[in-house]
């Protein structure tokens, strides 16, 4: 086993890129692990822990491939890495590109006036300084890149604030702005309904699925995580809510958030009731008549929230709750779980989304099955041992803790279908629930390794497999076509991320039932 690192000096390339490469190459026969990263301090940590080199030399203006092996299949990484990025820079568009591209936030704004928006990529330890200075330009700022203390957070928020501006993220992987999709965002259709997200897959499931009701998106804006811990205030949301109230486009708002320090709820929930329109709230796991009040609807899951901004925007009576198993659907997965295994019990949920194995952890135990998790929600257990299950576990493959001097699971799932694989092999294993999440910037074809892998595993005394696919049917990947794949290779597929955990809970309590 081989590990070869080459550095590239003053090469840089925003992250999405970086990770798009890592990905491509660590697919390589041979490669067992593969991460391209600026040379940052924190990245060079991240490489060492991932053993692939503790002593790396660059710095943070260079570019550094690290791969281990085979020393062959290294050699050859190494070589497309290095393909990858000369033809990024040859080609003839790049060219014309850089030969006219500003070089600072400044000239940008020099060249066109009517710029007013800041999508910023760069390590963390860099951020805040470009932040402030779109800010003191008078643009409003998307922040993607993480690794922003809560203080610059707090500075760069109060700042925009001041400026009558927002600050989206940091850590903000989706956005909808002006009809334009922003980091991991989907493709919907225009419409009356404006939506604040402080989570990027649970804007991309809401937006998702009222397109997927024939309605539309006004705005989209992601907060970053942390907006509306009570550090924070809830900066951002407060700043979006007021741009939908007074967006003449937007006539119905969604809120949509882990549950938010008290004091912030109270602060975003009493503007909310000023906002002289419709506005739903889906604080996930807060009680409902927390959130309920006059001009605000409650919302608890997810597809609730996208649900009933439709039928707030079409004037139609709100439509009940998902709170149950359809019987049809109970007669489908009574069929599936009736071939299981005594010893299988457990339900292991294996997530790309930080929000859907969050919602996911809730519904479950609501149902009576809590779980352990390395993103436990209140009342779940902190998983000992991340890369073993024990009981009943519901894992957010995205999470740093699986990461690090990796690409994001939604970029390379690779690492996700290997957890899906091994959670089917385990012979506790009642059901396997896990999603996939489209859009730009995710994987071409999610589906494809994990039914490779689906393919290999024994197909008698198999887990029930349950799935859900966050899209639309525009989407790059085509939402459909990743379900029937799903479907000829033996997965449920759910129509939504609560509906899958649902489903999942009553395989458990039936298999609980059968050999009680």
């Amino acid at each position: 086993m081989a590990t070869k690192i080459e550095t590239f000096k003053n090469l840089y390339q925003d992250s999405v890129s970086l990770m798009q490469i890592s990905a491509q190459i660590g697919k390589l026969p041979g490669v067992e692990q593969a991460s391209v990263v600026m040379g940052t301090p924190a990245n060079l940590v991240q490489l060492a822990d991932a053993g692939l080199g503790a002593d790396v030399q660059a710095s943070p203006n260079d570019l550094v491939i690290a791969v281990r092996g085979d020393e062959a299949a290294c050699d050859e990484a190494l070589r497309l890495a290095s393909e990858r990025l000369s033809a990024r820079a040859a080609s003839p568009e790049a060219q014309t590109t850089e030969a006219l591209a500003p070089t600072s936030l400044a000239m940008a704004c020099e060249e066109d006036a009517a710029s007013n928006l800041a999508l910023i990529s760069v390590p963390g330890d860099y951020a805040v300084a470009e932040a402030i200075k779109a800010l003191q330009l008078g643009m409003n700022v998307m922040l993607f890149s993480d690794n922003v203390s809560m203080a610059q957070e707090k500075a760069i928020k109060t700042l925009a604030r001041e400026k009558r501006l927002i600050v989206m993220g940091p850590d903000c992987g989706t956005a909808i702005v002006n009809g334009m999709p922003l980091g991991f965002a989907n493709v919907v259709r225009r419409g009356g309904i404006g939506v604040v997200g402080a989570s990027g897959t649970g804007l991309q499931e809401v937006t998702c699925r009222i397109d997927q009701l024939g309605a539309g998106i006004s705005q989209a804006l992601g907060t970053g995580g942390h907006d509306l811990h009570e550090e924070i205030g809830g900066i951002s949301m407060q700043f979006g809510l007021d741009a939908l109230a007074e967006d003449p486009d937007t006539r119905v708002i969604v809120l949509i958030s882990k549950p938010p320090a008290r004091a912030v709820a109270e602060r975003i929930l009493e503007r909310a009731q000023k906002a002289g329109k419709p506005v739903v709230v889906n604080f996930l796991g807060a009680a409902e008549d927390e959130m309920r009040a006059p001009g605000i609807t409650p919302a608890a899951t997810l597809v609730d929230a996208a649900q009933f901004a439709v039928a707030l925007l079409n004037g139609a009576p709100l439509p009940a709750t998902l709170a149950r198993v359809e019987p049809h659907d109970e007669a489908t997965l009574a069929t599936h779980s009736e071939a299981l295994g005594a010893r299988r019990r457990f339900i292991r949920g294996v997530f790309a989304g930080g929000t859907f194995c969050y919602e996911s952890q809730l519904l479950c135990r609501d149902e009576g099955f809590e779980a352990s998790s390395n993103t436990p929600v209140k009342g779940n257990a902190k998983l000992a041992d991340i890369w073993a299950s024990r009981g009943h576990t519901i894992v957010d493959m995205g999470d740093d803790d699986f990461t690090r001097g990796r690409p994001h699971p939604m970029i390379d799932p690779t690492l996700r279908d290997e957890r899906v694989r091994a959670e089917m092999l385990d012979p506790e294993t009642a059901v396997v629930l896990f999603d996939l999440v489209l859009g730009y910037g995710a994987a071409s074809e999610p589906a494809q390794g994990l039914i490779a892998l689906l393919a290999r595993a024994p197909r008698d005394d198999r887990p029930v497999l349950i799935a859900h696919v966050c899209g639309t049917q525009a989407d790059p990947q085509v939402r459909n076509r990743q379900i029937d794949a799903l479907r000829e290779a033996g997965v449920l597929v759910a129509g939504c991320n609560a509906e899958a955990a649902l489903w999942a809970s009553r395989v458990a309590r039936l298999q609980a039932q059968r050999h009680a």
